[in-house]
């Protein structure tokens, strides 16, 4: 049961102001955390550069344009209130892409049955038109359309945990019946969409919103009443994960309150679909996670369930 870790160091040359939650530091903490023992059988692997026609599956040519632009040959370059570039940043995106769709060649083709791409910048809040939220790129969005185009995927599910809603990701397959958005949130929290009337033009979008405070239990009753159902109905060909880990109770961007159990928990569920119907294919990408310590752990065990541990 081979499963993939792909990352890069470039991913640590996207600066951030200080005092930012998206710092290099959260990939260090993920790093360390991998280099445990128990993760010694990881093929591991560093992430190519992406290209811009791999962005441009899912973003557009304006878009692709102004991040070019805004890229700072010295500094910072603000983009919005908290998101910046700096002179690393733009081939740590680029290096995102790369990983995701590396991820999902290897995983599409039987050489790998799962993947972890451990990256920075996050990429879930990238709509079609505008990065924000930390985001440029959004990489699980663009491994599902690389998934459809290059590999013949029908159809491919897009699991979203991150206590943010991943208003990018629903707005780049608003329209597209061939992918499944499926995301459990905090509500209300940043961005302010993924209410449950969200369903996209298909019906294809699935937003199960947590309440502050909410724990294990909650969490769980969401996946098993509003998220698996859904999967299983879809039968995707692939199961990608938007992996964030910002809703572990240390975490301080938001008021949920899971553990590192809960994610290894939704990772295994997730595989069982993975199983029935995708041939064991799930690719997974870090988003959100900002308490270092509950994001070294909580991934720590989501890979572990990743290799079947």
């Amino acid at each position: 049961m081979t499963t993939l870790l792909i990352t890069h160091p470039a991913s640590l040359l996207h600066l951030t102001p200080a005092g930012q939650p998206e710092r290099p530091d959260r990939l260090r903490a993920v790093e360390r955390a991998l280099e445990d023992e128990r993760f010694a059988s990881l093929i591991r692997l560093e992430a190519p550069l992406g290209t811009f026609e791999q962005a441009a599956l899912c973003h557009s040519p304006a878009h692709l344009q102004a991040v070019l632009s805004a890229a700072p040959k010295e500094g910072l370059a603000h983009l919005d209130a908290d998101t910046t570039m700096s002179p690393g940043t733009l081939e740590a995106a680029l290096r995102g892409v790369g990983g995701a769709v590396l991820a999902v060649d290897e995983v599409m083709s039987g050489r790998a049955r799962s993947a972890f791409v451990a990256t920075r910048p996050p990429g879930h809040h990238a709509e079609r038109e505008r990065a924000m939220g930390f985001c440029f790129f959004n990489h699980a969005a663009i491994a599902a359309r690389h998934a459809r185009q290059i590999h013949g995927a029908e159809r491919v599910a897009i699991v979203d945990w991150d206590v943010h809603h991943g208003n990018g990701t629903q707005d780049i397959f608003w329209d597209d019946a061939s992918v499944l958005y499926a995301s459990t949130h905090e509500m209300p929290l940043y961005p302010g969409t993924g209410a449950p009337s969200e369903r996209g033009i298909h019906g294809n979008i699935v937003n199960v919103a947590l309440a502050p405070g909410d724990g294990s239990d909650e969490f769980r009753d969401a996946f098993e009443i509003g998220i698996l159902p859904r999967l299983a109905a879809f039968q995707p060909e692939l199961v990608i994960v938007s992996a964030g880990f910002d809703a572990h109770w240390r975490d301080p961007l938001a008021d949920i309150n899971l553990r590192e159990a809960d994610f290894a928990w939704a990772t295994r569920k997730l595989m069982e679909i993975a199983e029935r119907h995708a041939g064991n294919r799930i690719v997974s990408v870090l988003e959100g996670g900002y308490d270092l310590d509950g994001l070294a752990k909580s991934a720590a065990a989501h890979v572990a369930a990743l290799m079947g541990a």
